[in-house]
């Protein structure tokens, strides 16, 4: 009888240690992301003209966070996230079909490249050599030029790594094109995690030396298109800026924001001095942060919603657009028309019209070297 009742309670024991060890791997896996429930899938989002398919590609994570992307211009096509009573909302402008992102001329969640932002007159010089490049800004060129990476079909194909799921692009540039030296090999990786972050991160190489400077392009509104950017805090981790002349093409100096309407290092509304900047911001400001190191960039706060972006990035600069030319002829998502200010762009990048200007960092990108660019928006609420 007590060998039975000595058997009984070794079994109820060993049965009570599996399940407090069961119920304790449960905790731990509870406390831990769950990377199971990262989706990435694709759908079919049209034709190009000539014919070509065009993909959408939905990265959804466990809270519900679902980016959009689509391989024609390797465009972010959405950007969905909740505000602080858990309500979800596009943050970002754009089209609702394939067809407004083909007639498309503000770069709305594109790629941009070879070189993001202005290059004086459509020329530079590199290694004693002179490269005229099309100029599609008035007299300058901008964001690549007529056809630049925004306006092609890139291959694409979903990947997922330890901890997110993405969509890597890859495009060739030829030597020539748009007027740049070198065949450049680029590679756009854009991945969604359970932080709630969105990374874009860049990678190129060439044949020849040549000039690169990518960057993401996305017009953010935090509040989800019900109102303009004007009430939204922005922060900005810079000391100075680059002041630009009559053709926003930088002057070369750099000039300290504090005192002036470019001082964005507290939390401020984009609105409180916007009238005393002509035209509005559209500016480069030099990065505290000139290590190389991913740090914080930027950050942009919804008070009404209580979205909160951050931005982190290795590059020495960041492009603050304030949507300065969104002039009500452009019906965006859901058939909302875009107004002034109504969308900002926050680009990580190097400064505009660097190849002219020896004393900024160099965008020189040389055989045997790879360029990389690390952008992560982080998102929460508060």
């Amino acid at each position: 009888m007590a060998s039975h009742a000595t058997a009984w309670f070794t079994l109820v024991a060993l049965v009570c240690s599996v399940a407090l060890v069961s119920c304790n791997s449960n905790k731990a896996s509870d406390s831990s992301p769950d990377h199971s429930k990262l989706v990435a899938s694709t759908a079919s989002y049209g034709k190009m003209p000539d014919g070509r398919k065009v993909n959408l590609y939905i990265l959804t994570n466990v809270n519900g966070m679902r980016v959009q992307l689509t391989n024609y211009g390797a465009i972010t096509v959405g950007v969905e996230v909740r505000n602080r009573a858990g309500e979800p909302a596009d943050v970002t402008l754009g089209y609702d079909s394939l067809d407004g992102w083909l007639g498309s001329t503000s770069y709305f969640g594109a790629t941009v490249g070879r070189y993001a932002n202005r290059i004086a007159k459509g020329k530079f010089t590199l290694d004693g050599t002179t490269y005229t490049l099309a100029t599609n800004d008035k007299t300058n060129h901008l964001h690549g030029g007529v056809r630049g990476f925004d306006k092609v079909l890139w291959d694409a194909k979903t990947v997922r790594t330890a901890d997110a799921v993405g969509v890597e692009f890859t495009y060739v540039s030829k030597d020539g094109e748009e007027g740049y030296p070198g065949n450049l090999k680029v590679t756009a990786l854009y991945t969604l995690n359970n932080a709630n972050e969105f990374k874009a991160e860049f990678f190129a190489t060439t044949d020849k030396p040549t000039i690169v400077n990518l960057a993401h392009h996305t017009y953010w509104n935090l509040s989800g298109g019900l109102r303009s950017i004007l009430g939204e805090k922005l922060m900005l981790a810079a000391d100075k800026y680059t002041p630009v002349d009559a053709g926003l093409i930088p002057t070369g100096e750099l000039r300290d924001v504090a005192g002036t309407p470019m001082d964005f290092n507290t939390p401020t509304e984009i609105g409180a001095r916007i009238a005393q900047v002509e035209g509005g911001y559209d500016h480069n400001w030099v990065l505290r942060n000139q290590s190389g190191e991913v740090k914080l960039a930027a950050s942009l706060y919804d008070p009404l919603s209580g979205r909160l972006m951050e931005i982190f990035s290795d590059q020495p600069g960041i492009q603050f657009y304030s949507g300065n030319f969104l002039d009500g002829t452009v019906k965006g998502k859901g058939g909302i028309t875009y107004l002034k200010n109504w969308g900002l762009c926050l680009e990580t990048q190097h400064y505009p019209d660097s190849p002219n200007h020896p004393e900024f960092p160099s965008v020189v990108l040389r055989p045997g070297q790879t360029y990389h660019h690390v952008m992560i928006h982080k998102f929460s609420t508060r």
